[in-house]
C-alpha cells in the first residue's frame, strides 16, 4: 500500500468489492443451473468463475479491514493475491478435466438461451466494472487489488468466449463450440494463476 491513500480510494474498493461479491452471487447461480441444465461445461466453468470472483472480493474485503501502516497489512496483501491465484488454477483444471470428461462420454452441450443472455449481459457490465476497479487499485497501490481487477477483467473473456460458443451452438448446432469456448479460457485464467501464485502482479499495465 503506498502512503498517499485516502480514504475516499479505500472506501471506494470496498464499495466495489461489495459490487462484485452481489453480482457474482447471482450471476454464478444462474450460469451453474443453466450449465447443468445444458449440460455446459463453458456455461459451468464461467459460473464456478463467478464464485471465485466471490471468495477473491471477500478476501480483499478481509484484507482492507487493516489501515495502512498496520505491519500486517504486507502479510495479508500476499495471502490474498496468493489465493486470488489458487483460485484460477482450480477453475482451469475444473474446465480442462470437464471437457475432456464430455469428449469421452459423447454427451453433446444443448443450447442454453439463458447462458446467452446471461454471458450478453456480463459482457457490458464485467469490462465497466474491471477497469473501474484497476484504476482505483493502481491509485491505491495495492498489488493484491490489482490481482483481483485482473479476475474481474478475465470474467469479462470469459462472457466473450461464452457468448460466441453458446451462440455457435444455438444458431449453427455447432455443440462443440461450447467446449472450445471452454478450452480457450484455459491459457489466460493459468496464467494469472502462476502469476499469483509467484506473487507477482499485472501492474503498470504489463500485464
Amino acid at each position: 500500500m503506498s502512503a498517499g491513500t485516502g480514504r475516499g480510494s479505500i472506501s471506494f474498493a470496498n464499495a466495489l468489492l461489495w459490487l462484485t461479491v452481489g453480482w457474482n452471487v447471482i450471476e454464478g447461480v444462474i450460469a451453474v443451473s443453466a450449465g447443468l441444465a445444458a449440460g455446459s461445461v463453458a456455461l459451468v466453468g464461467f459460473g464456478l468463475d463467478s464464485f471465485i470472483e466471490v471468495t477473491a472480493a471477500v478476501v480483499l474485503l478481509w484484507r482492507l479491514r487493516l489501515p495502512a501502516h498496520d505491519e500486517r497489512v504486507e502479510q495479508r496483501e500476499r495471502r490474498a493475491h496468493q489465493v486470488v491465484g489458487a483460485t484460477f488454477i482450480l477453475l482451469a483444471v475444473y474446465i480442462f478435466a470437464q471437457t475432456a470428461y464430455v469428449l469421452v462420454t459423447g454427451d453433446e452441450p444443448e443450447s442454453s438461451a439463458v447462458g446467452f443472455v446471461l454471458s450478453a449481459v456480463s459482457l457490458v457490465v464485467m469490462p465497466a466494472v474491471g477497469l473501474t476497479k484497476r484504476w482505483n487499485a493502481t491509485r491505491i497501490g495495492s498489488r493484491a487489488l490489482v490481482a483481483e481487477s485482473t479476475e474481474t477483467l478475465v470474467c469479462s473473456y470469459l462472457s466473450l468466449t461464452l457468448f460466441i460458443g453458446l451462440g455457435a451452438n444455438a444458431a449453427l448446432c455447432w455443440w462443440w463450440a461450447d467446449l472450445l469456448a471452454a478450452l480457450a479460457m484455459i491459457p489466460w485464467i493459468t496464467k494469472e494463476g502462476i502469476e499469483g501464485l509467484r506473487g507477482e502482479s499485472c501492474e503498470d499495465g504489463e500485464c
